[in-house]
């Protein structure tokens, strides 16, 4: 504690918080590639094996499983799940564990259970898997729990970051829905924590979904495709607040299997999610390649329909299981699969009537399915902003800004009326826990209360004072107004805006009582500020 102190007085608090953040970006950057990579190195060996799919998916998915629960079970119970819930509790002064043990037991569990083939993601495991690892930080430089909670909250904004390679998506994530309130200190190590770690991500490999060709996209955006893009986000909106419910539904399902431990509840759901795959192949498919392979089109509407079935259904059981595994990357390709059939439908109605409804080229069908992915997105985790920037930043086009507002924007109001509330609030009401909003030490204004600032001895002036006594008064006081008492009771105030309005037009016998506004506003000594 001492050395971290004379390092904070030798280069400044400011500077030595802009270097931890550096370090926690870049960490988080490495972790993030490290998960990636590893899932990558087991989707490709499970899906090109010379063994037939309908044993080994199978197979792998029950293995799999059971070894990743196996992990979170004897190494880090608190790792289950995404990881957001967790970080957010943290975040909110929950004492919930957040350390090394915690990063490394979710950075195992996942590539073990995504690479058996549950359906989640990963960018909410690397979310946690950065916080874990700069609140370890904070612990081998200890420093004041204030501190601490920054550098969480840079950590998390690193790992969504490196995730996605989204830097400002990760910030805007931590903005919008972890952090209940945040300082101008806080807000700059997030920004230089995510930028450091997807730099480090981008260089080193792990790009993720990679929809950087559709930078230059002239999307053919008219006024004919505007009720469409209101049909997606109404969709995405109701099935998006399905799909949220659905995750209780599923949790609530696996917690009344309560002899069976957590790693053969994970294994079942491998091995359903193995049998489903081998029938249905375009299920079997990561994340990314499934993204890609539906933004990119060239697939019939029967197919997306029957691959937006699976992926619905297997993302709530494997998540329901309590799998490591996020539902970013879920999210997403079922809002793809929603854009494309809207698209379809488009295209059909066009055939129907005769004359065109939509704008119908090339990049109709992509347009629609990226902006079915903000929109699907923001209707499950309600962070709009945030989905529109996530989409902007993997493919730099600003031709898709107005697509995303129309379509997220109604996705998330329409979402509430079904599934209302944060998603992450509700998860840890489900654990039994409630955020309660606490003052944050360092805003010290929060825990004061009228009676700690309030003037007691205050100059009044009597309601039955003359205009001319009252001119006195104000002359020999540096005051600009008085309350008025009668009898010891406040009736009103006087300003000197109000004597000068007198002065003009009144004659000397007029009293305060009759130039004064009465029924002043007041506040009691227990009111906070």
């Amino acid at each position: 504690m001492l050395r971290f102190k004379r390092l904070h007085k030798l280069f400044g608090s400011k500077r030595v918080a802009f270097l931890e953040a550096c370090i926690i970006g870049g960490v988080s950057g490495l972790a993030a590639v490290a998960l990636k990579q590893s899932i990558e190195i087991l989707m490709t060996w499970r899906l090109n094996n010379a063994v037939p799919l309908w044993l080994l998916l199978p197979s792998v998915g029950i293995v799999g499983g059971v070894a990743s629960g196996w992990l979170l079970e004897r190494v880090a119970p608190e790792a289950t799940g995404s990881g957001i819930p967790q970080v957010k509790a943290a975040l909110g002064y929950v004492d919930i564990p957040l350390n090394l043990r915690v990063a490394l037991a979710k950075l195992f569990s996942t590539i073990l259970a995504l690479g058996a083939g549950l359906s989640l993601g990963r960018q909410g495991p690397t979310l946690q898997i950065g916080a874990a690892l700069a609140a370890q930080l904070s612990r081998w430089v200890p420093t004041s729990p204030e501190y601490r909670r920054q550098l969480i909250a840079a950590g998390a904004a690193a790992g969504l970051a490196a995730g996605f390679n989204a830097p400002i998506a990760g910030v805007l994530f931590v903005v919008e829905e972890l952090l209940q309130d945040f300082s101008g200190l806080t807000l700059g190590t997030a920004i230089l924590a995510s930028f450091v770690g997807a730099v480090v991500s981008r260089l080193l490999g792990g790009q993720g979904l990679n929809l950087s060709s559709f930078g230059m996209l002239q999307t053919g955006l008219s006024i004919q495709d505007l009720p469409f893009l209101a049909l997606l986000g109404v969709l995405a909106g109701v099935l998006g607040g399905l799909f949220s419910n659905g995750l209780f539904t599923s949790l609530r399902l696996f917690r009344q299997l309560k002899t069976i431990s957590l790693p053969m509840r994970i294994g079942l759901a491998g091995f359903i999610s193995g049998l489903v795959g081998a029938v249905v192949t375009v299920a079997a498919q990561d994340n990314t390649g499934l993204r890609e392979f539906l933004v990119t089109g060239g697939v019939g509407w029967e197919v997306i329909a029957i691959a937006f079935i699976a992926k619905f259904c297997l993302t709530l059981l494997a998540y329901g299981s309590g799998a490591s595994g996020g539902i970013f990357a879920p999210a997403l390709v079922l809002g793809a699969s929603l854009g494309c059939l809207v698209s379809f439908l488009a295209q059909t109605t066009h055939g129907w009537l005769g004359f065109p409804v939509a704008t119908l080229d090339s990049s109709n069908t992509t347009t629609y399915a990226l902006t079915g992915m903000g929109a699907f997105f923001s209707a499950v985790t309600r962070v709009p902003i945030t989905a529109i920037v996530i989409i902007f930043e993997m493919t730099a086009n600003f031709n898709l800004v107005l697509p995303l507002m129309i379509g997220s924007g109604l996705a998330y109001l329409l979402s509430d009326k079904i599934s209302s509330g944060s998603l992450y609030n509700r998860l840890l009401a489900f654990q039994g826990i409630q955020l309660t909003p606490t003052p944050s030490e360092a805003n010290p204004w929060a825990n004061l209360t009228a009676a700690d600032l309030m003037q007691r001895r205050v100059e009044t002036l009597s309601a039955t004072m003359t205009l001319k006594d009252a001119l006195k008064a104000f002359s020999r006081s540096h005051h600009r107004g008085f309350p008025v008492l009668s009898q010891g009771k406040l009736v009103g105030i006087i300003t000197q805006t109000d004597l000068g309005d007198a002065t003009q037009s009144a004659t000397s016998n007029l009293q305060l009582q009759d130039i004064m506004t009465p029924h002043p506003v007041t506040v009691s000594p227990e009111a906070s500020l």
